[in-house]
């Protein structure tokens, strides 16, 4: 499974990058996993994912249509 990312903030700092495709990505769990072996200094980051503009909290099942976004914290007032 194929997914693409969009990536904000100190993410695509990290990163490098404002967007990405990973292949064989079939849940969140998995998502998260990879990106912390890839990029070590994202395990010790926190950040939320959205799939399709809506924030994820527990292990959701990804397909190659979803939107998805990694959104470092924010606040605002």
């Amino acid at each position: 499974m194929q997914v693409h990312l969009t990536l904000f903030g100190q993410l695509a700092e990290i990163t490098g990058r404002k967007e990405m495709i990973l292949q064989d990505i079939p849940d969140s769990e998995t998502l998260i996993k990879t990106l912390n072996d890839m990029y070590p200094l994202l395990a010790n980051t926190k950040y939320a994912i959205a799939l399709n503009k809506k924030v994820i909290h527990e292990n959701t099942i990804l397909s190659g249509d979803n939107n998805i976004a990694l959104l470092p914290p924010f606040s605002g007032g």
